[in-house]
This record gives structure tokens, C-alpha cells and sequence, in this order.
């Protein structure tokens, strides 16, 4: 079984999505980048309304493969309190150096999530020196949304890697990237910990939009079905 992450850019959407029962609430600013982040005071503010009860994770943004940058952003955002922080690992920069950087803050006991980008052509070997780093899990994802969804981009066969890989290494798997209802029936054999949606539970299926109940309804029914 995979439970549903739900990405929302606000408190009332995080309200929304916890009255409606899902299982990851995903703080990110959709109209900033893949993985564009939500201003630390309010993260925090919905950390203290919907805390202990829902499962918090946060994005960091879209930042440059830059050790310390990377490091600050990553201590800020787990201040916060949230369950998971989200990492995007980008084209480019020293990934070694971020991950060495980054242990610091796993060693506190934060959780760490890694996002990998299919549209980039992603070496699952990096799993092993993420695990190694004390990452809490990894997740695969699109870096540029136009290019259409993650099953468009990737064979079933390469997904099957993906989350056997991350399994081999005792940590959470996710797949996201312009997911939409029609992708669950391939996807949930795959046994990912969770699938990620936002455009899917949007008005239009427009990832910018505003949620829309009956969409995130319909996810869910097709995922617990």
C-alpha cells in the first residue's frame, strides 16, 4: 500500500487537506519551482495548529548545490518542527559536500529527504552514500513540470529500481512529479511508501490553482481502493 502526499502552499490548504484525511501534508510554494519553499514563519505557524495530529513534511526550495548554503536552509526549515524536510538535489554543484554537510543535521535526529529528479537522468547509486549521510528516505520527482508526468519519463522497469534501491537501504521511498489519477494503477504495485500529487488535486489540474476537495477525494478512494 502507498499512502497520499498532498502538496499545499498555505494554511488553509493544509486545513483542507488534514480534514480530508491525508496521510503527508507537503509544505511548497508551487509558483516558485519544483520544489519552491514556504516563508519559515508560516511552516511554523501551521506546525503549531496541526501538530501532533498530521504528518508535516516541508520543502527547502530550489537552492544550488552549495554545502553551507544547502546546510542553513535544511537547520532552518527542521527547526520548525515539521517530520520531514525535503532536499532537492539539483543539476550540478558538490552533491558529495552537501551530503557530508547535511549528515550534521541527521545526526541530530532531524529526518532528511532527498529528491532525485527524473527529467536530469538520476544515478540510483547515489542511494547508497544518501543512506550513509543518515537520510531518512529519497524521493524521485520532475524538475521541469512541462515535460509531463514521472510514468512518461521513466519505464516501470526504472521505477522498480528506484524504490527496490531505497528499499535495500532501509529508507522511505516517494514518486511524485505531475502524477495524476491515471498513473495509480501502474504505480501501486511498486509499493512506494507514498505517491505524491499536486497538480492531480487542483482546479484544471493546474499545479498553481486552488485545491480542489473532490479531486483530493478521488485520489484517495483510487489509492485505498
Amino acid at each position: 500500500m502507498s499512502f497520499m502526499l498532498a502538496s499545499v502552499n498555505s494554511l488553509d490548504e493544509a486545513r483542507l487537506v488534514r480534514d480530508l484525511n491525508v496521510d503527508i501534508i507537503d509544505l511548497k510554494q508551487p509558483a516558485q519551482g519544483a520544489l519552491g519553499a514556504l516563508e519559515i514563519k508560516t511552516v511554523a505557524e501551521i506546525v503549531a495548529e496541526l501538530k501532533p495530529q498530521a504528518r508535516i513534511s516541508a520543502t527547502v526550495g530550489d537552492l544550488p548545490m552549495q554545502p553551507e548554503l544547502l546546510r542553513q536552509a535544511v537547520q532552518d526549515m527542521a527547526a520548525t518542527g515539521v517530520d520531514y524536510v525535503k532536499i532537492g538535489f539539483f543539476p550540478g554543484g558538490d552533491w558529495l559536500g552537501c551530503m557530508e554537510r547535511l549528515a550534521t543535521i541527521s545526526q541530530q535526529g532531524y529526518a532528511l529527504i532527498a529528491v532525485l529528479f527524473a527529467d536530469t537522468g538520476p544515478d540510483f547509486n547515489v542511494i547508497e552514500p544518501l543512506a550513509r549521510a543518515g537520510f531518512r528516505g529519497v524521493m524521485l520527482d520532475t524538475m521541469d513540470k512541462r515535460q509531463g508526468s514521472l510514468t512518461r519519463l521513466m519505464t516501470f522497469e526504472a521505477l522498480q529500481q528506484f524504490v527496490e534501491t531505497a528499499k535495500a537501504y532501509s529508507l522511505l521511498c516517494g514518486l511524485a512529479g505531475s502524477l495524476r489519477a491515471a498513473d495509480i494503477a501502474m504505480l501501486l504495485p511498486l509499493n512506494a511508501d507514498y505517491l505524491g500529487f499536486r497538480g492531480a488535486l487542483c482546479r484544471q489540474h493546474c499545479r498553481t490553482s486552488q485545491l480542489d476537495p473532490m479531486q483530493i477525494a478521488e485520489i484517495s478512494r483510487l489509492l485505498t481502493d
